[in-house]
């Protein structure tokens, strides 16, 4: 049988925009982490870190590591700068997304800590942290995420499920959400359209559409509608509509339009998207939700993109999704050729014969 491996990440961002609760995988944890207030924390009622710093300015400050149990537990931390994913959903945890080239400041480079701390059995432990800033001054924001993840043997790792007797690889983590900034200068997220390729998800044919958030801030309730036709037709080819995403500052992601088990066909095509961004009772930009209700946006952007699918990536693709419904192999008309053929054999050695028999009548 094999094993599924399903990893589970417990993300505990509490408030504001950037951050939900999971209380829910608190108790997976063999060890519980809070993050220290400082003084220059901008809304103390926040509990991840949101600091007000200067340039090339050096803190410290500490997340208090609980272990409640009875055994020695070994955590692992990571620093990382806030990414976007491909569902647009912002990620604080180290993974395997490319950093955007407008990132200037990668949080890892800007944060000192150990990476991996013991606490010993009914322990209390002060992780310090170091930041340095930047020595340029710079408006926005920083943001990202400490995490912290208990190290154990992968044999630890897997459970079995009861009911349906398989494997269950679980990793459990905690990431603290941490935020810097330098000045109160409103700067306003934008909105770029990247390279369009084919490609799969899940093994499943998708056009992906990259796009790039390049300022320093939140691009918060992303809405996107996109239709794909031909260039030079009006038919729409493919459509696709997102309303509730996010991009985290200085970050890029893949948009896969899903083709629903069509195949891809080669050839030039157009892609239309609208865009809004910033909900807002203020914005300018009206919307119907999905409840037929009016909404208002800050920020609205259009595009239009020719791009191309090539007939060896069409078809290398379309030999590999799972969804496309293989055609089945032409048995009938094999026999109906074969068929032919024998008749045709049969027709030519008849003719010979019956030559041959004329050739030896004449002589």
């Amino acid at each position: 049988m094999k094993q599924l491996k399903k990893i589970m990440w417990t993300l505990l961002f509490i408030g504001g925009i950037l951050f939900t609760t999971s209380p829910g995988f608190a108790s997976k944890l063999n060890f519980a982490v809070s993050p220290v207030i400082p003084e220059n924390q901008i809304d103390k009622n926040k509990t991840y870190f949101e600091l007000l710093m200067k340039p090339d300015q050096a803190q410290t400050v500490e997340v208090e590591l609980r272990n409640s149990t009875d055994k020695e537990v070994k955590v692992g931390i990571h620093v990382a700068s806030a990414t976007t994913n491909l569902n647009g959903v912002v990620e604080y945890s180290p993974n395997e997304i490319k950093a955007d080239e407008s990132l200037k400041y990668n949080l890892k480079d800007l944060v000192e800590v150990e990476e991996e701390v013991t606490l010993k059995p009914k322990s209390v432990v002060n992780v310090p942290l170091k930041i340095t800033m930047p020595k340029d001054s710079f408006d926005g924001i920083l943001a990202g995420g400490i995490t912290f993840k208990e190290i154990v043997s992968e044999k630890a790792k897997t459970e079995k499920n009861e009911e349906t007797g398989m494997a269950i690889k679980n990793e459990y983590a905690f990431a603290v959400g941490l935020v810097l900034k330098e000045t109160d200068v409103e700067v306003k997220p934008d909105l770029n359209i990247l390279e369009i390729n084919a490609s799969q998800v899940n093994v499943r044919n998708v056009i992906n559409v990259g796009f790039q958030n390049p300022a320093p801030v939140y691009l918060n309730q992303l809405r996107m509608n996109h239709e794909v036709t031909k260039q030079g037709e009006s038919d729409v080819l493919y459509k696709s509509s997102a309303p509730r995403m996010q991009m985290a500052p200085n970050s890029n992601f893949e948009y896969p339009i899903a083709l629903n088990g069509e195949k891809l066909q080669a050839g030039k095509y157009l892609l239309k998207t609208v865009a809004y961004g910033g909900l807002s009772d203020s914005g300018k930009y009206e919307v119907k939700d999905e409840e037929g209700n009016t909404v208002r946006y800050l920020y609205k952007w259009t595009f239009e993109k020719e791009f191309e699918i090539k007939k060896e990536v069409a078809d290398k693709l379309n030999a590999k999704d799972v969804s496309i419904e293989k055609e089945d192999f032409p048995w009938l008309y094999v026999i109906i050729g074969a068929l032919i053929l024998l008749i045709a054999i049969l027709l030519l050695i008849l003719f010979l014969k019956r030559k041959k028999d004329k050739d030896e009548e004449a002589k």
